[in-house]
C-alpha cells in the first residue's frame, strides 16, 4: 500500500480506538493483548496514539522455539511506543486440541493482570468473518454466527470495523516490525485454511463483498440473540433452584427461548460448552418425555456429568465409577 493508504489507515485505526474509548473505556487506562503480529500491534500504537494509557500484555504460548525471544521484542516494541509492557508465559493443555487451550490460557493470562483495566484485542473484521463461517460450518447456533462482540465487558474489540489489510498498512506506515506467527499459515488448523482457501473462493464465486456480508450478519444477529436471552435470563433465574431445573415454567415457552434456558443451566452445572446434540437431547426430557434415561452431558468413563428427569424437574448429578 502506498503512502496515502498508510496514512488512511493510520487515521481509521485511531478513530475507531478512540471513538470506543469513549463509549465504553472513558478515561479508564487499559490493558492490550499483543502478540507482535500486525493486527494486536496496530491496536497498540493507535491505541497510544489515541491518548490512551496503555499496558501491553504480551502472553508467550511456549509452543514454538524461540517464543520468549519474540514475546521480548513484542513487549519492547510497546515500551518504544509509550506504553508500559509485561510478558506472562502460560502453559498450554487442556480439552478441545491446541487452539482452544492456546485462547483459554490466553484470556486467563489476560485476566490475571488486568487489574480491573479492559481488556483491547486486535480482532479485525476478517476475524469476525472467520468467526461467523466456522459457526456456520459447525451448526453451532445463533450465538455463534453473532461472532464476535465490540464490547463484553472487559473484552474490548476496537477494529471489527475494519480489514487486517489495514493494520498491516498502518504498521508499515509507523515503521513497526511485524511478526507473523508461522502458526498462521499452517493448513494443519481450520482456520488458517478458511482463511487462506475458503473466504477468497467464496468471494470470487459471489462477485465480492463476502467478508463485509458475514460481518453484517454477525452485527444482525448479535441483536437478535440479544432479544432472546434477555427473556431466556429471566426464566433462569425463575426455575433454577442450584443443580435442579423446574421445567413447568418453560415447557410452553417458544423452543428458542427454552434451549437456551437449557444450555445456561447445563454450564451452570458443570457441562463443558454443550452442543446442540447435548442440548437438544436434554430438551427431549421437557418437550418430549416418554420415561427415557438420563443424558449425560459431560466427563470422562470415571465420573460422567448426568441430567435425568424426576417428576417436573430436572437433575443434574455425578456417575462415579
Amino acid at each position: 500500500m502506498d503512502q496515502a493508504g498508510s496514512v488512511a489507515a493510520q487515521r481509521a485505526l485511531i478513530g475507531a480506538v478512540r471513538g470506543f474509548a469513549q463509549r465504553y473505556c472513558r478515561d479508564s487506562p487499559v490493558c492490550v493483548g499483543l502478540s507482535g503480529g500486525a493486527d494486536s500491534l496496530a491496536l497498540t500504537a493507535a491505541a497510544v496514539r489515541a491518548g490512551l494509557t496503555v499496558h501491553a500484555v504480551v502472553v508467550d504460548h511456549q509452543l514454538q522455539a524461540g517464543s520468549g525471544a519474540v514475546a521480548q521484542r513484542a513487549a519492547a516494541v510497546a515500551r518504544d511506543l509509550g506504553a508500559t509492557a509485561q510478558v506472562q508465559a502460560v502453559t498450554v493443555d487442556g480439552p478441545g486440541g491446541m487452539e482452544a487451550a492456546a485462547r483459554q490460557a490466553r484470556y486467563a493470562a489476560f485476566n490475571d493482570v488486568r487489574d480491573g483495566r479492559p481488556v483491547l484485542l486486535g480482532h479485525t473484521l476478517d476475524d469476525q468473518a472467520e468467526t461467523v463461517l466456522l459457526g456456520l460450518g459447525r451448526g453451532s447456533g445463533t450465538r455463534s454466527l453473532a461472532g464476535m462482540r465490540g464490547w463484553a465487558s472487559p473484552w474490548g474489540r476496537p477494529l471489527l470495523g475494519l480489514r487486517r489489510s489495514q493494520t498491516r498498512a498502518a504498521c508499515q506506515g509507523w515503521d513497526l516490525p511485524i511478526w507473523d506467527d508461522p502458526h498462521n499459515e499452517d493448513p494443519r488448523f481450520t482456520r488458517v485454511r478458511l482463511r487462506n482457501e475458503v473466504l477468497p473462493l467464496l468471494d470470487e464465486v459471489l462477485g465480492g463483498g463476502v467478508p463485509e456480508a458475514l460481518a453484517r450478519t454477525a452485527r444482525q444477529l448479535q441483536d437478535d440473540a440479544d432479544a432472546l436471552d434477555m427473556p431466556a435470563a429471566d426464566l433462569l433465574e425463575e426455575c433454577t433452584y442450584g443443580r435442579v431445573l423446574d421445567i413447568a415454567p418453560i415447557v410452553g415457552v417458544w423452543a428458542a427461548v427454552r434451549t437456551r434456558v437449557v444450555r445456561s443451566w447445563l454450564l451452570s452445572v458443570g457441562a463443558p460448552e454443550p452442543n446442540f446434540r447435548v442440548v437438544s437431547a436434554v430438551d427431549s426430557l421437557i418437550v418430549d418425555w416418554s420415561g427415557q434415561g438420563a443424558v449425560a452431558v459431560g466427563g470422562d468413563s470415571d465420573s460422567r456429568l448426568l441430567v435425568a428427569r424426576e417428576g417436573d424437574e430436572l437433575r443434574a448429578y455425578r456417575d462415579q465409577r
